[in-house]
């Protein structure tokens, strides 16, 4: 709980690499996530390549700090691979989520990046990282040893929480 009560998004890094044991250990986290009819849609790219990165900031408006981050991980929907229609979307976001809480449980620091649905977004990472036109880049996952500290943020709002019927 306090790695999913604590997590917040940092978008300034110290420039020491991420472990390559750490990176898989996030990876797997992400495979983790619950998938609809178990089909399990997600293919992941790990850019840890300078010049990519700074390709990468340069076309990607909300990603100031991808440049100055070790690695990034993107996360892609595999159309190929979906049994049912779309929900490959949303078994990426739950892959996301588990990458983002295991950074933190991890010491790690991540941001959340999206991509899907901008058609330019999208175009971008498919030309960048090769992706065929079944897949979806969905998002990025920047991460790296946090050069920024933020408290935890209680978010827990009771006003938005309705039992039974909306009344």
């Amino acid at each position: 709980m306090e790695a999913i009560f604590t997590r917040r998004t940092i978008r300034r890094y110290k420039p020491d690499p991420v472990s390559e044991d750490d990176i898989q250990d996030l990876i797997r986290a992400a495979m983790c996530a619950p998938s609809t009819g178990r089909q399990e849609p997600w293919q992941f790219v790990i850019i840890d390549d300078r010049e990519l990165l700074k390709e990468i900031q340069e076309g990607f408006p909300y990603g100031n700090m991808i440049e100055k981050v070790p690695v990034a991980i993107l996360v892609c929907c595999d159309q190929s691979l979906e049994i049912h229609k779309w929900h490959g979307i949303m078994d990426c976001s739950a892959a996301v989520e588990n990458i983002l809480i295991a950074a933190n449980y991890k010491k790690l620091g991540s941001a959340w990046l999206g991509v899907y649905p901008d058609d330019k977004m999208m175009e971008l990472f498919r030309n960048l990282v090769g992706l065929p036109e079944h897949v979806i880049p969905f998002a990025l996952v920047a991460i790296g040893h946090p050069a920024e500290e933020k408290l935890p943020k209680e978010k827990f709002d009771s006003s938005k929480i309705k039992r039974n019927k909306w009344e």
